[in-house]
């Protein structure tokens, strides 16, 4: 991982277009490509990304740029898509490379265990025509939870949470994108699969393509039967 504190600004073309204003922040470029730009507040998301697969470029500023005092242009741009990052350094305050090695992956809770380990026993939950291809499916950025195939073989990663929130979807999404590389298993359709869905994680799942599932905790453990209830 790289890590470069600079005064910065940064702008975001392609389905948008977005301008961070010159100010110092933290820029992370992952190993598997992604690059995030961070400030010291607004919690822990970035103000602005590009997800892999994508390519960063060092450019010479042009003219105007180096009349403005930039010293060094990145050019993110992604490789399915016209997305863009344009980051003009201004002032580079820390630069340095870490090899943060091979990571474990999330240690799931017991009850984010249980859901996944119930509903890859009950995997028509789904939907009719469901069959299991593997749970923990292992990934060069971490193992999908659920790796299974419809009724009309179509392959579907299924991540789950408990509480599903934006950072689940992103999680998600960076998976698919992987997944998606790989023509045994092309094309990949996705599931983001919780017992609780927070509005804006479903606003973004349904907008890049992911059917949400909420996952009721009783029905898969037998304990409860939805369709004997009366109410």
């Amino acid at each position: 991982m790289r890590l470069v504190i600079a005064r910065c600004s940064v702008d975001y073309g392609g389905r948008l277009t977005a301008h961070l204003p010159m100010a110092t922040r933290l820029l992370m470029v992952k190993n598997d490509g992604s690059v995030l730009v961070h400030s010291d507040g607004g919690s822990y998301k970035p103000l602005n990304w590009m997800t892999p697969p994508c390519t960063l470029t060092e450019l010479e500023p042009d003219e105007d740029e180096r009349a403005e005092g930039v010293q060094k242009v990145w050019f993110v741009q992604h490789a399915k898509s016209e997305d863009h990052l344009r980051v003009r350094l201004y002032e580079i305050e820390h630069d340095s490379s870490h090899d943060l090695g091979i990571d474990p992956g999330l240690i799931k809770d017991g009850v984010e265990a249980q859901l996944q380990a119930l509903l890859a026993e009950h995997i028509h939950t789904l939907g009719d025509g469901y069959s299991l291809i593997r749970r923990e499916y292992m990934t060069a950025i971490g193992p999908v939870d659920i790796v299974c195939r419809d009724a009309s073989g179509t392959t579907v990663a299924v991540e789950i949470k408990r509480r599903g929130d934006i950072d689940g979807v992103e999680q998600l999404t960076r998976y698919l994108e992987l997944l998606n590389r790989d023509p045994v298993l092309a094309p990949v359709q996705g599931v983001f699969a919780a017992q609780l869905i927070k509005p804006q994680a479903r606003t973004l799942a349904e907008d890049r393509g992911i059917r949400c599932v909420t996952l009721d905790y009783d029905a898969l453990k037998g304990i409860d039967n939805a369709e004997s209830r009366l109410f």
